[in-house]
This record gives C-alpha cells, structure tokens and sequence, in this order.
C-alpha cells in the first residue's frame, strides 16, 4: 500500500511498527456543538482505510478523541448557563448519533476523552519542563518552540516567518510569540485541576499528544485529519512528543481536502453551513457517507443537495443489485461449474482486483466504488433465474464484502422491516378487496422511495 504522507510530501510505502498491527490516531470533534459535513470526510475517510486494513487480517487499533475541555466549551456552558461537562456529555452523545449515522462504529473505535487522561497530561507537561523545553509563567505553562530544532517540518512554516509574520497570539507571558500553551491557569468561573505550575486545565495540542500515546505508544503508524489541523494544531503535536519521547511520533500524515458548498467555502457567515444532523433531515447519513467517498479524499470537495440527489440515486443502484442477488438466491439451483460461470467468477475477480489496487493507492476510493459499480453491472446483465446458484451467491459475499469496506449496504434493517410490514398490510387489504387502502399503501411506499410488483411468487419490491 502507498500513502501520500504529508511529512515528506510524497506517496510512501505503507510499513507499519508491528507487522501485522496497524495504530491510528483521528483527531476527533471538540464536543460544544453538532458535526458539521467537513467534520464528517475524515471520520469517514480514514474509518474507511481502517476497514480495509481489517479486511487486508491486520489488527487495528483506532483512536477518535473528544476534546471535552476547551474555550468553545466553556464559552458554550456560559452562554447556557450549564456546565462544562452538560454541554459535553450531551454533544458527545449527538456525535455517537451522527457516528452511527455514517456507521463508523462497526468496529471497536476507541473515544477517549481528554479530562480522562489529566493526570497523564500533568505528568507528560512535568516531563517537558524537566527537560527545558516548557516553562511556567503566571500558571501558564509554555512549550519553548526553538528548543525542537525540527519545528514547522510537517507544515514546511519557517520559525522566523511565524515570529515575523505575527500569526501566532501574542503575550507578555511568552519568551517567544510562537511558544504555544500546555497548562492554562484557570479564569473566574472556569473548570479546573490541581497541578504543580496553577489550577487550570490542558491546552488543546497536549491532549491529543497524551491521548496518542497513552492509548497507542510513543511511536504510531499513522495520524491523520483534515488538513487544516496541520498546523498549528499537528505542528505542535510532534513538537511536544518528539522532544518528550525521543522518537518520531507518527510515521505517516494523511489529510484530507476540505469541502465546498455550492463551490463556495463552507461558513456560518455565507448560510451554506451544514451539520451532518441537518442532513439527516433529508437523507439517510449512509448517502452522506457515499458522497464523501466519491472523490479523492485529497482532493477538495463541493457539497450541493443536487450532488446529494446524484448520489443517493448511484447508491440506489448498488442496492437494486443487491435486492437482485437475494431474490435470484431464491430461485436459483446450484449444480457444476461451466465453463461460462468460471468466465464470470474470473471477471467479478478482475474487479475485486481492481479494487485492491486503488484503495492501495492511496485510499482511491473513487477508483474502488467504480469497481462496485462494474459488479452491479455485471449483476444486472450476467445473471438471471437461471444462473448458476454458486455463482449467484459468490458474487453476493463479494458484493457485501468489499461495499463493507466502504461502510454502505448497511442502512438501517427498520426501513426494511417498515416497508415489509407495509407490503403486508397491502397484500391483506387487497385480500379484503380494501383498494382504497392498497393504492394509499403503494403511494406511501413510494413515498419512502420504494416500487413494489405485484408477481405469481408474490409481492416484490426494489429502492426506486
């Protein structure tokens, strides 16, 4: 496998620490409010890679954190008259909403919350103080920028540009303006922990460095967000962890491009600000995820409810093929391999071929969904009632094994169990020549995007 790593700015061998293992670190949603869609690419994006490691026999370890303490929350508990925590307990749980939405909890992903791991936080700031690369002023304690001579690697920023340039906060408690926080006293009304330098709490950079390697060791195979979290935010991260650990922090950086909306940047400012719960409003989040798989996850991407239309129907017809296997499944017999099923096997091979190599290729997701979409044809023109059922059933498990990979085929069973209990309902009011009822039902299932046929083996029904 290749991957761009945005350290070395060039597609890389993939070698992991531990042959066999995979580390993952995601930075996660600071928890004061609902995910919005370009929150949602990486978490979808790289949950993908995460599957196709599974899929590939690696063991995985996954890491997506919650900021839980930070100024958006505190500000948010203010302006609620609440606390900290209430306002992060609730938004945690809106995200596990939104997470189950875009199914990224089909494997064991570890959440862990930075006010879990405080203590490890004082402990790791203790370290770089010890060192001389942290200094406490007034509380505050400060990471000494030029004491880590690699300083701007990740983001090719010069020290002496940042410095000049002013883009960082400037305080009188800093030897230098681009020294970043890792402790922060406590202001009036603030939560807070008892350390050696004040009360106060973590800055945001330490509590992803802490939360990295507490849970995946000092060293991990790969880090990744969006790709503005490369600096100031991931800048810092390897600054801090490679001073305290001595060793490379991430082997590789994966960012992904940000999202348009309408070919504008997303903004509150421009009302085309989109949280993943509004979009569930209109579509089911699996849609969501499809769409955010469709294009290259380096290259910007434009959000408009026709593109979402767009996909819903492309991935209305992965569906259509599946719903085809599971009524051929039925109908089928199995009996001896011809030569003309081994053609057919050999050919759903090529693509599952094809769909190694581009998700290889650097996570090529648009490359591998076309692959799907070369089955679905050759479904749809290569099989009917009477097809071999062993090859009606391999092309099935290879159907659902690689869209599995791609974390769709999976919306909600209740839409089924609804529209198979509606089906019911229509076949009973026809028996009791209720027609009134049976057209209402029919009307109601479209309505859900459904079209039912009426056959001498019953009712069928397929996804419009």
């Amino acid at each position: 496998m290749k991957l761009y790593n945005t350290l070395s700015r060039s597609l890389e061998e993939f070698h992991p620490v531990v042959e066999g293992e995979v580390r993952m670190y995601n930075c996660g949603p600071t928890v004061y409010n609902y995910i919005h869609v370009g929150n949602a690419r990486p978490l979808c994006v790289f949950d993908t890679l995460r599957r196709y490691f599974i899929y590939k026999g690696n063991d995985v370890k996954f890491v997506v954190n919650f900021t839980d303490i930070d100024d958006k929350l505190i500000n948010k508990a203010n302006q609620e008259d609440t606390t900290v925590k209430e306002v992060a307990e609730r938004f945690i749980k809106e995200f596990k909403t939104d997470a189950n939405g875009l199914h990224l909890y089909d494997y064991n992903t570890m959440n862990p919350r930075a006010t879990e791991h405080i203590q490890e936080i004082i402990d790791f700031i203790a370290g770089l103080v010890e060192k001389g690369a942290a200094y406490e002023s007034d509380g505050d304690v400060y990471f000494k920028v030029e004491s880590f001579t690699e300083y701007g690697k990740l983001s090719h920023k010069k020290l002496e540009d940042l410095i000049s340039g002013a883009r960082v906060d400037i305080s009188s408690l800093k030897e230098n303006p681009a020294d970043f926080a890792l402790w922060k006293k406590k202001k009036e009304g603030e939560p807070y922990w008892e350390s050696p330098w004040s009360e106060g709490r973590p800055g945001w950079h330490i509590e992803c460095s802490v939360m990295a390697k507490s849970l995946l060791g000092d060293t991990i195979d790969i880090h990744s967000g969006g790709e503005d979290l490369q600096f100031p935010h991931h800048e810092n991260e390897i600054a801090q962890s490679e001073t305290l650990n001595e060793k490379p922090f991430a082997n590789y950086w994966l960012h992904n491009g940000m999202i348009t909306v309408d070919n504008e940047k997303m903004s509150k400012s421009k009302g085309n600000f989109f949280t993943v719960r509004e979009v569930a409003e209109e579509f089911d989040l699996e849609v969501l995820r499809f769409f955010l798989l469709s294009s290259h996850y380096r290259s910007p991407i434009n959000f408009s409810r026709d593109v979402m239309v767009q996909t819903k129907n492309s991935l209305e017809r992965i569906y259509n093929g599946r719903d085809k296997l599971v009524d051929l499944l039925e109908v089928t017999k199995e009996v001896e391999l011809s030569d003309k099923d081994r053609e057919f096997l050999n050919s759903i091979e090529e693509e599952v071929k094809f769909f190694e190599t581009s998700m290889e290729n650097d996570i090529n997701t648009a490359d591998a969904i076309t692959a799907v979409f070369n089955i679905v044809k050759k479904i749809n023109t290569g099989l009917n009632e009477n097809s071999n059922k062993k090859i009606v059933s391999s092309t099935f498990d290879t159907l659902l094994k690689l869209t599995k990979v791609l974390g769709i085929l999976e919306m909600s069973q209740e839409t089924d169990i609804e529209v198979e209990r509606l089906i019911e309902e229509r076949v009973q009011a026809r028996k009791n020549k209720d027609f009134n009822r049976a057209d209402e039902i029919r009307q109601e299932l479209l309505d859900m995007g459904v079209v039912i046929e009426d056959t001498r083996a019953g009712t069928k029904w397929k996804r419009a």
